[in-house]
């Protein structure tokens, strides 16, 4: 189930990289940054945290056991 969820959110994610809604609008967010801007950079961290919880939550355990027995 966790592994499906991740899957979701990262195809959600996926189609709101699509920002073509702010493609037109010239408002400053802070005084000084395009809403564009500001939309990728909270987009940017949405990515880091989704990458986060795959590694912590649907990471394959059998590959580190398999990397382990190597050594």
């Amino acid at each position: 189930m966790k592994r499906k969820f991740i899957w979701i959110l990262f195809l959600l994610l996926f189609l709101l990289h699509q920002d073509f809604w702010w493609w037109e609008n010239a408002d400053l967010i802070l005084g000084f940054m395009p809403v564009g801007l500001a939309y990728h950079a909270a987009f940017s961290i949405a990515c880091a945290c989704l990458g986060g919880l795959a590694i912590k939550y649907a990471w394959p355990n059998d590959l580190e056991e398999f990397a382990e027995e190597e050594r």
